[in-house]
């Protein structure tokens, strides 16, 4: 008999037990969960944390999917509003994709999934309470303590219930999403997720998703972020074919060695076996093989031109409401002067060190600088991308 929480079938049944309910919808979230639970029981090194952890972060999507299906079961009209084409950050993680979401969100007329309802989804928000919903508090205080056991990480990556949410979390309830091999050391998973899955559902249930947050506090426009889009922009624009694509861009080995630090930290909340080189090594090949795909996808015309904004980081750091006005002048929006008042004021109140300063080096990584030069060259030399990294 198996004693560990990580067990499929064990967490399928408590997730219906805590829900009431046991109807996942389309069975299209069995597979990666069938991959994903056991190598993070046998496979991911975690600690008795993190066995814990783990399970805790299974059970919540599935649960989450559960009331989900469930609220649509009895409301179907929320099937019948549709989301409006959607603005998509799809560059690299550490391109500037968060600031820029951030940044975004401040504009009244642009709807950003914040954390707190991606968390917890079930019942839908209401416009009435957005912003004093009780379940702020509580996943408020669940962010303060995971920066209590990985202190540090809040310089890496802003934290807040109110803040705005990656769709790796929303595509973490089909079990086909970057977060888990960002979380956890499941390498197997990670190549199956690149290489071998099946994506079109995931952005179906991309889609439920955000047409159950919209269903009582309607959306203008959603304004999305992920890197995870990148390795998978055919299927994301199958799904969404007027969606507009924002790609942020920035030398492939700086993103490599602030990643790895990155996602070295973030794995010590449930694992004492977690080193930078290590990181490096599994994370290198990940983000080349996703910028290498978008190269592929504007050559073959699967990303339009006319669909897509390209931001350099640097251009983008320098001044962002250059880039910012660039935008909007693309989509055809208005930045109307509220908008740019709260944009900036955001800025004032979280400057770039406002958790104190996220250092890394190349070094670090224990990586080959020339032969990872010349692995990114081609999405340098197409996109125009300068490089950084010296030594």
């Amino acid at each position: 008999m198996n004693d560990s929480p990580l067990d499929v079938d064990a967490l399928v049944a408590q997730a219906a037990e805590a829900t009431g309910c046991d109807d996942f919808g389309d069975d299209t979230w069995q597979e990666g969960l069938g991959r994903l639970v056991p190598e993070l029981r046998d496979g991911a090194r975690l600690n008795e944390l993190g066995v814990h952890i783990a399970a805790g972060d299974v059970l919540s999507y599935l649960s989450a999917r559960l009331g989900v299906i469930d609220y649509r079961k009895h409301h179907p009209e929320v099937a019948e509003v549709d989301v409006v084409p959607p603005v998509v950050i799809v560059g690299q993680g550490r391109t500037g994709t968060t600031i820029l979401h951030e940044l975004l969100a401040q504009d009244p007329a642009n709807r950003t999934p914040l954390t707190w309802e991606v968390d917890q989804p079930c019942p839908p928000p209401e416009t009435a309470t957005f912003t004093t919903d009780p379940r702020i508090e509580q996943v408020q205080a669940a962010l303060d303590g995971s920066e209590l056991l990985i202190p540090g990480f809040k310089s890496m990556h802003p934290m807040g219930a109110e803040l705005s949410q990656e769709c790796v979390r929303i595509t973490g309830g089909d079990f086909r999403s970057v977060i888990f091999p960002t979380q956890y050391y499941v390498p197997e998973y990670g190549h199956w997720l690149l290489y071998e899955a099946d994506m079109a559902p995931t952005y179906r249930w991309h889609r439920i998703y955000l047409q159950h947050l919209q269903a009582r506090h309607p959306a203008p426009r959603w304004v999305l972020k992920s890197p995870g889009h990148i390795w998978h922009l055919a299927a994301l624009l199958a799904e969404y074919p007027d969606a507009v694509l924002v790609q942020t861009h920035r030398d492939p080995l700086q993103i490599i060695a602030s990643l790895s630090s990155l996602v070295t930290l973030l794995r010590r909340l449930a694992s004492d076996a977690s080193s930078i080189p290590e990181s490096a090594a599994e994370w290198a090949e990940y983000i080349v093989v996703g910028l290498d795909r978008s190269v592929d996808d504007r050559m073959n015309g699967v990303v339009a031109d006319d669909h897509v904004i390209d931001v350099q980081f640097a251009d983008f750091m320098a001044d962002p409401f250059v880039t910012i006005r660039g935008v909007y002048d693309r989509m055809g929006f208005e930045l109307s002067d509220e908008a740019e008042a709260a944009m900036r004021a955001y800025l004032a109140d979280n400057p770039r060190d406002k958790h104190g300063r996220h250092t890394y080096s190349w070094s670090e990584t224990g990586l080959d600088l020339g032969e990872w030069r010349d692995r990114v060259q081609r999405y340098q030399d197409y996109f125009g991308v300068p490089s950084e990294v010296q030594g």
